[in-house]
């Protein structure tokens, strides 16, 4: 299947949000850090990062990383985009303590304050791509 960062960063956030309603903290956590993974991914393509198409993925081995990783190397694109001033991360690094690995984890280890604060940073990213599809820029 061909990636498409746009349509699984728009389904993960929708996941996410309907089982945060439901208290759903675990798998609404692991999707907020998905959906922005994806978000930002998405940017970092229209910011011109190499992508190998054979394989289906970034063409760079530290672009082939999940939300707590990808959150700087957005910046990498972004600051070397003409563009890229308008799409300024606002926050630090939200997903520093997500990891892809916690989907493993017990569901006690989650609550509703960690997943808000993931819910946040996902939701930065949500508003940079809404604003780049009202900018043609996706």
């Amino acid at each position: 299947m061909q990636a498409d960062f746009l349509d699984a960063h728009e389904r993960h956030w929708t996941d996410a949000e309907g089982l945060f309603q439901t208290g759903r903290w675990a798998n609404a956590d692991h999707l907020y850090g998905v959906a922005a993974e994806c978000g930002l991914k998405r940017l970092m393509l229209a910011f011109g990062m190499p992508y190998d198409s054979t394989r289906d993925r970034p063409a760079e081995g530290r672009d082939q990383v999940h939300a707590n990783k990808i959150w700087d190397r957005y910046e990498s694109y972004r600051c070397g985009h003409h563009q890229g001033a308008a799409y300024a991360l606002s926050t630090p690094n939200p997903f520093s303590d997500w990891d892809v690995a916690q989907r493993y984890a017990h569901q006690s280890n989650f609550d509703q304050a960690r997943t808000q604060a993931h819910q946040s940073g996902a939701s930065v990213v949500r508003a940079l791509i809404k604003k780049a599809q009202k900018d043609g820029l996706l």
